[in-house]
């Protein structure tokens, strides 16, 4: 293993309580890991040394909620509805159609060049979905190829219900769950209108958790509904969307472990109103952002532009939502803690380093639009 120095460091974002955020900081990586954060005068020996010149360094992103297993796009859908069409869950069938025409090597192509222009732009940290398979061997194959490459895989064989199958519910929670089971770790469910109710999703998220499965809920999206509260009773690690929400369902993120992630990116797109950020972080809810990347609602890969859209239009203060961008996401994934912690920069961490070309984090918002990223280190290698 190789060690490397980086120094002359502006302002360093740790997400650590004891490190904060220090300015004339330098960081160590030593092969995966962080193996030291301190002043930078007084910076051990490394292999190498990078002097990144008063820049900014944070955490790689955390993107805690992608669809990156598609073929296709659904662009005429995107253009009907900024013409004024309303967004529908069905349109996803268009994508399944294609996805299942495709073969594992345009599949796994399409994967890798989303998360390599992830990388590019800052993101270290990726979980996708399966979803657009939606029959035993299509889903499968999702969750195989998923798992080559992202750093979570999450099971998302309730996503909608395909016309041509009578009995999906039990097959999803059967068979259809017990051959993804070996490629993924989690299990998502589409729990709104269109999609599954909330004793249907209480099905599958019971049948998941019985495999061993995290659970995951796609909640609260397309108006007012039973996601929040489903996830907070099945114990999920997070709901995802939450932009319509109650006072109760505030409430109960706050009295919880379950993440609320929000996909601004998402809601721009289909021209939803943006999530109650504010109103999450007054209560004392844990917060993540993520870009929902996906060929129908969100395509979209960048992380900044979800982080300026929070800051800019949903009420964050900047601090608030880049850590909602990494240790948020990573919070999500429950991989905030303990050795090869992701979201954060501490001796121990995984090595996910993100240099900014702006003096600031406050630049991500200063300048919307405008592609900061300098230089990404992840799992201690320069990118």
């Amino acid at each position: 293993m190789t060690s490397t120095a980086i120094t002359g460091i502006g302002e360093l974002t740790t997400h650590d309580p004891e490190l904060g955020t220090p300015r004339g900081a330098a960081l160590v990586l030593d092969g995966e890991r962080v193996a030291w954060v301190g002043p930078d005068h007084r910076v051990p020996p490394a292999d190498t040394r990078v002097d990144v010149d008063g820049a900014a360094v944070l955490p790689g992103w955390v993107d805690s909620h992608t669809h990156l297993v598609f073929a296709g796009d659904r662009t005429d859908e995107f253009a009907a509805r900024i013409a004024g069409e309303p967004y529908r869950a069905g349109g996803i069938e268009v994508t399944v159609r294609a996805t299942r025409a495709a073969t594992d090597e345009q599949l796994a192509a399409t994967l890798r060049r989303h998360l390599d222009e992830a990388l590019a732009q800052g993101t270290t940290c990726v979980e996708t979905k399966t979803g657009y398979g939606l029959t035993v061997h299509d889903e499968l194959r999702a969750a195989r190829i998923a798992a080559t490459a992202a750093d979570e895989v999450t099971f998302l064989g309730a996503h909608v219900v395909p016309q041509d199958t009578d009995d999906y519910l039990g097959l999803v929670c059967g068979a259809m769950l017990d051959a993804v089971l070996p490629h993924v770790g989690w299990c998502d469910v589409f729990c709104e209108r269109g999609a599954f109710d909330a004793e249907q999703s209480r099905r599958v998220l019971r049948a998941a958790r019985a495999r061993g499965l995290g659970l995951r809920v796609h909640g609260n999206q397309l108006g007012p509904g039973p996601g929040v509260r489903l996830a907070v009773e099945e114990g999920a690690a997070s709901v995802d969307h939450c932009t319509h929400l109650e006072p109760s369902d505030v409430e109960a993120l706050a009295g919880s472990g379950t993440v609320a992630t929000l996909l601004p990116a998402c809601d721009l797109s289909t021209r939803q109103p943006l999530p109650p950020a504010r109103a999450l972080l007054d209560a004392g809810a844990v917060v993540a952002l993520a870009t929902n990347c996906n060929p129908g609602s969100s395509y979209t890969t960048s992380m900044a532009h979800c982080v300026s859209t929070a800051v800019l239009q949903m009420g964050m203060s900047v601090a608030e939502a880049v850590r909602a961008a990494t240790w948020g996401g990573a919070r999500a994934l429950r991989r905030d803690a303990g050795d090869g912690a992701v979201g954060v920069l501490r001796p121990g961490a995984r090595a996910d380093v993100h240099v900014l070309d702006a003096p600031s984090t406050t630049w991500l918002a200063y300048r919307p639009g405008v592609p900061l990223t300098r230089t990404v280190w992840r799992l201690g290698v320069r990118r």
